[in-house]
């Protein structure tokens, strides 16, 4: 027998089902199309690639049999089968969402081990601890030793990002150890590797957007450095002259402390100016003296804080565009070269000859492995699109904007009648219920109750102790009630509580207010009662619950803001480009915590805070006699120290924010040593010049693009074939709420007294994208060659690990 064909039969995938169309009917055949829509494509093309191999080999006239005549050959076979049949299991076991989740579990496992570590905010035994971090890089290893099961050897070994977890990993293992036998020695013993932690988060295949925004930041530093070290020629200059001027005065500052006469004080004062952290007091003695020495402080802050500081924002903002707009191009160029590869290994010959093409069967199941919950009108809508001349295939181009096409949010309206209606069709239908349906779906029934809630609002500003207001919160309530029962008297309820309505839903033009509202009015009921109720019995102390009632109200005000069009407007872009500004949260999370590592190693105990009813005398100078009579101490600064990481983080982000950030910085030099503040001023080097500054940038461009551009040219054939179809919802009654940023995929429409519509409607759900890389990709896509397929798949993350085994056919 034929060993090929013995293989072929007892592996589904390779079946051979009908000739041209190729139906894939097994479930192993799911994990080629499962993460297509990732841009993860090149197992398909490995395991066809595998399957067009065998075919060939099966169809020569050498028929390559089983013999001990040939085993060279039956010695490759079995290893293609063997690859074909592994290699996909392990890849999508790799990709399985629980050891996913798992690697993300073990990794903030690993970082919060500071909290338990020493200075601890809860100690525990070292012991424990090393045991815990222990089994995390356990966890670590089996995780990046599936993936090395999963891609080539070599290129495994060629990715710098494997090397770093391998090195973090060793070194982390070695520092446990010796400090494991310095503590046991009872010797002092410091744990450097804590500072590696975060790098396990950034490396590992699933921070690529962490990576990502670690590459801006590499790529816009030299030029950052330049205008840095411009920035600091101009402060020692301001600095020099700052010392012959006033140096030689006898000035003194408010602590009587000599002015000015010291050059590397100076150029840290000068330097603090810049941040405006130190304004006006640092000026003050001069101005004092005489009010022309104010023109010498007013011109360096014109120069170096407006000029050099916007210099600074603008280098950021063009080197992070110049270098994100190529990997964007790098990372679609790899994009559409797998979706042309995945193409050529689909595509059939044209009937009547020309370019090749798939078929509409192949291609139908492409699309439902890759996106299983998609309805069937829903992928038949986008089959018409990709099929704009109904000949029944796709040609190249089409194929590969299927990725881009499913990243375009398309809400499904079902029109269902209201069960009311169908139990009882004659009062339901009267001329009175009609008339209540009116006026619920009447914009000025929402515009009453915007003006409710605004009274409401100035009530929970007034005296809750006074009877007259509290007693008022019962009636807003019961009003409010009233609207969610006239709404659901109005709107099918399945429309009113579907679980993707969380804010607003729509019913042709009418806006409803669905869970949202509801949530938060039951919420405040059932706050409200509870209250009352702890109040009455004589036996309520906290004002826990209290609170909790009063955040409920406020919240109703969202939705005043909602129905401004011009704060909708900012808030849905605000909300699109989420996903993408919480990377650069992780980003500074990251930077925080190896800060907080080597603070809590440099000042722990350093500083010291007493209750407020402490009696200690130390509690005057923070617990340490060198902070006697210094402004941090008078300022009552004690917490703001590095003695766990939760105080770490605190302090941090008053760092960031850099409102007195030299009184913070000189406290924790007067306990150590001067050369202290080059902490304190790396760290606002770091975080506040650029990382803060390549965070605005990106929220600029973003920003540009989600509030001017208009949609794309996929998004404007898409809206272009709903409408042909007359499957559209109408648009211009459907103003741009934040349904379109919250809504991801089927709705129920209508009121119950809906009639003559379409079973099924669509409506694209404004711009809002899938992915970041969907983001990205919108970001420039006017910078981009549709037809552009460079066969270029190298990169860090173009996205995706290369083929488990081929790399070509």
């Amino acid at each position: 027998m034929n060993l090929i064909t013995h293989s072929r039969r007892g592996d589904p995938l390779f079946s051979r089902g009908q000739k041209g169309g190729r139906p894939l009917k097994h479930k192993s055949s799911q994990f080629i199309f499962k993460y297509l829509e990732f841009g993860q494509i090149e197992v398909l093309t490995a395991a066809f690639m595998m399957r067009f191999c065998l075919q060939e080999m099966d169809a020569s006239p050498c028929n390559f049999p089983v013999s001990h005549e040939n085993p060279s050959v039956c010695l490759f076979v079995f290893v293609c089968v063997c690859v074909c049949v592994c290699v996909p299991r392990l890849y999508l076991r790799y990709n399985h969402w629980i050891p996913k989740v798992l690697l993300l579990f073990f990794i903030v496992v690993d970082l919060s081990l500071a909290i338990f570590e020493e200075p601890a905010v809860f100690l525990l035994p070292v012991a424990c601890t090393m045991l815990v971090e222990l089994l995390c890089l356990l966890v670590f290893a089996l995780r990046l030793t599936h993936y090395a099961k999963v891609i080539p050897r070599d290129k495994f070994w060629k990715d710098p990002k494997n090397i770093c977890i391998i090195v973090t990993l060793a070194l982390t293992l070695v520092d446990m150890i010796v400090y494991g036998a310095l503590d046991a020695a009872g010797c002092y013993a410091v744990r450097w590797s804590r500072v590696l932690r975060p790098l396990l988060l950034v490396n590992v295949t699933e921070g690529r957007q962490l990576r990502r925004a670690f590459r801006s930041i590499r790529n816009a530093l030299p030029q950052i450095f330049y205008v840095f070290m411009l920035f600091m020629f101009s402060l020692l200059i301001f600095s020099l002259m700052a010392l012959k001027l006033l140096g030689k005065r006898g000035l003194k500052t408010i602590d009587g402390a000599p002015y000015f006469t010291n050059y590397l004080e100076i150029v840290l004062d000068l330097y603090v100016l810049v941040t405006t952290a130190n304004s006006p007091d640092v000026m003050m003695p001069a101005y004092n003296s005489s009010f022309v020495f104010a023109v010498f402080f007013i011109l360096y802050i014109l120069i170096n804080t407006y000029i050099f500081m916007s210099v600074f924002l603008a280098v950021v903002y063009n080197n992070y565009k110049k270098y994100l707009k190529e990997e964007v191009r790098q990372l679609v160029r790899t994009k559409r070269h797998k979706m042309a590869r995945a193409f050529a290994v689909l595509q059939e010959p044209k009937a009547a000859g020309g370019e090749p093409v798939v078929s509409q069967a192949n291609w139908n199941q492409i699309v439902r492995l890759v996106q299983p919950g998609i309805s069937n009108a829903h992928r038949e809508l986008l089959w018409s699109v990709g099929d704009d001349d109904n000949q029944g295939c796709v040609g190249k181009l089409a194929f590969v904007q299927l990725a881009d096409l499913l990243n375009i949010e398309v809400i499904t309206l079902k029109s269902r009648p209201h069960p009311l209606q169908s139990a009882f069709p004659a009062f339901y239908l009267s001329a009175p219920s009609r008339l209540v349906c009116r006026l619920v779906q009447h914009r000025a029934f929402v515009v009453a109750y915007d003006l409710i809630i605004l009274v409401n609002a100035v009530f929970i500003g007034l005296d809750e102790e006074n009877p007259l207001i509290a007693n008022s919160e019962w009636a807003f309530l019961a009003l409010y009630l009233l609207e969610i029962l006239l709404k659901l008297y109005v709107f099918e309820p399945r429309s009113f509580f579907s679980r993707h309505n969380f804010w607003n839903c729509y019913s042709s033009s009418k806006i409803i207010s669905t869970r949202f509202d509801t949530i938060i009015v039951v919420s405040a009921l059932i706050a409200t009662i509870v209250n009352s109720a702890l109040t009455s019995s004589g036996n309520y102390t906290s004002r826990q619950i209290l609170d909790i009632v009063f955040i409920l109200r406020v919240l109703r005000l969202i939705r005043v803001v909602d129905n401004i069009q011009r704060f909708r407007a900012i808030i849905n872009t605000l909300i699109r480009i989420g996903p993408a500004i919480l990377t650069f949260g992780q980003l500074i999370i990251v930077v925080y915590y190896i800060f907080a590592m080597v603070g809590m190693e440099l000042f722990k105990g350093k500083v010291k805070f007493y209750e407020e009813d402490s009696s200690d005398p130390a509690k005057a100078y923070c617990g340490n006699e060198l902070l006697r009579g210094t402004a941090f101490a008078q300022l009552n600064y004690c917490k703001n120290n590095f003695n766990n990481v939760v105080s770490s983080y605190i302090l941090l982000v008053e760092l960031t924010v850099v409102n007195q950030w030299h009184v913070l910085s000189s406290g924790f030099a007067a306990v150590t040593h001067a050369s202290a503040r080059l902490f304190f001023i790396l760290f606002h080097i770091m975080v506040v010049i650029v990382i803060i500054n390549i965070f605005v940038a990106f929220v600029l461009e973003a920003f540009f693009v989600e509030y001017s551009v208009d949609k794309s040219d996929l998004q404007t054939s898409l809206e272009r074939k709903i409408e042909e179809l007359q499957l559209a919802v109408e648009q211009e009654k459907l103003e741009d709420n934040l349904v379109n940023a919250m809504e991801t995929a089927d709705n129920e429409q209508g009121t119950g007294q809906s009639a003559n519509k379409p079973p099924l409607m669509f409506k694209i759900a404004s711009k809002r994208y899938r992915t970041v890389d969907a983001l990205l990709q919108r970001m420039f896509e006017a910078d981009l060659d549709p037809e552009d397929f460079a066969e270029n798949d190298d990169g860090d993350d173009g996205g995706n690990f290369a083929n488990p085994a081929f790399s070509s056919a």
